[in-house]
C-alpha cells in the first residue's frame, strides 16, 4: 500500500529525510502542507504542496545508491488526507472512472495531465535516485509532480538527474540529503475553463552530503558537501546551471516569495565537526 500523512508538525520518523532534520528555513509564512509520504508502512519522503495551484513546491529526500533504472508499473496516487482531516494515511490509486471527487479540489489529478501535449509529470523526487522497488514506487504520486515542458524534461534536467546520481554514487560516503523544488509562474493549467495546475518557471535543485570522498577529483571534490542548480521549464534555454547552494538561495530569494532568511540546510550544510575545528 502507498500512504503519506499530513502533519502540522513533523515526526522524527519523517525528519530522517532532512539534514539534521530541519526544514527548509523561509516558507513558514505560506500556507502550504507538509506530507510525510508513506509506502508500504514507512515513510519516504517528504513534500510540501500547494493546494491552490495543486503543485508540490519542493520534496525532500534522502538519496539511494542508484543504477538508475525506472520502476514503471506503478499506478499513480493522490493523497486523502489533503482532502480531508480524517482521511486515511494511506494513499489511494485513482479511480477507474472519472467522477468529480473532493479531493480533486486540493491537489491534482489524473485528467489534469490528460489534454496536456506540452507538458509532462515531472517528479521532483525522481525514482531513478531511489534503490529499492519500494522507494522508487513511492515517487509515483501526483503530490510529487509538476508540469515540465517534455524538452526540458527529457532534455536537460533529465541529463542532470543522471549527472547527480553519479556524482553521489561514485563520491557520497554517507546520508545524502536533496531538496529539488519549483518557483511559480502565475500560469496555469486548465481544464474545463477552471485553472487547475501551477506551472513552473524554475526547477531547482539542492543536496547536501557531508560525509564525501576527499580524494575524488577536484572537479568532483569541490562541489562537496553541498551543491545546486536550476533550470528553466522552457523548450529552449533551458540548460540546467550548476552553482553553489548559497547563489541559489539568492536566485530564489529574487524570483519567489521565500523570506530573507530562507535558507534549504542546516547551517548551510557544515558539519558540526568541522565547525569546531574552525
Amino acid at each position: 500500500m502507498v500512504g503519506a500523512e499530513v502533519q502540522e508538525h513533523l515526526s522524527p520518523e519523517c525528519k530522517q529525510f532532512l539534514y539534521m532534520g530541519t526544514l527548509p528555513r523561509g516558507l513558514e509564512e505560506q500556507p502550504f502542507k507538509k506530507i510525510c509520504q508513506f509506502y508500504g508502512g514507512n515513510p519516504r519522503f517528504i513534500t510540501l504542496y500547494d493546494t491552490t495551484n495543486h503543485i508540490p513546491i519542493y520534496s525532500a529526500y534522502t538519496f539511494k545508491r542508484s543504477d538508475g533504472f525506472k520502476k514503471v508499473d506503478v499506478p499513480w496516487m493522490y493523497e486523502p488526507q489533503l482532502s480531508t482531516v480524517s482521511g486515511p494515511r494511506e494513499m489511494q490509486s485513482f479511480p477507474s472512472e472519472y467522477v468529480h471527487n473532493s479531493f480533486e479540489d486540493a491537489q491534482a489529478v489524473l485528467d489534469d495531465y490528460s489534454d496536456s501535449v506540452i507538458f509532462e509529470r515531472g517528479q521532483l523526487n525522481p525514482d531513478e535516485h531511489q534503490g529499492q522497488p519500494d522507494d522508487k514506487a513511492s515517487t509515483y504520486t501526483l503530490t510529487n509532480v509538476v508540469p515540465q515542458v517534455r524538452e526540458f524534461n527529457i532534455g536537460p534536467w533529465k541529463h542532470h538527474e543522471h549527472t547527480i546520481r553519479r556524482r553521489l554514487n561514485n563520491y557520497c560516503r554517507g546520508t545524502a540529503y536533496v531538496v529539488t523544488g519549483v518557483t511559480t509562474s502565475g500560469h496555469m493549467i486548465r481544464r474545463n475553463n477552471i485553472n487547475r495546475l501551477g506551472i513552473p518557471t524554475y526547477l531547482w535543485s539542492a543536496y547536501c552530503c557531508v560525509n564525501f570522498d576527499h580524494n575524488a577529483p577536484y572537479a568532483e571534490r569541490s562541489k562537496f558537501p553541498a551543491f545546486a542548480a536550476y533550470g528553466l521549464n522552457e523548450r529552449e534555454n533551458n540548460k540546467v546551471q550548476e552553482m553553489t547552494v548559497q547563489q541559489l538561495e539568492d536566485f530564489l530569494k529574487k524570483v519567489t516569495y521565500v523570506g530573507g532568511s530562507f535558507q534549504l540546510f542546516y547551517d548551510n550544510c557544515v558539519p558540526p565537526s568541522a565547525l569546531h575545528i574552525a
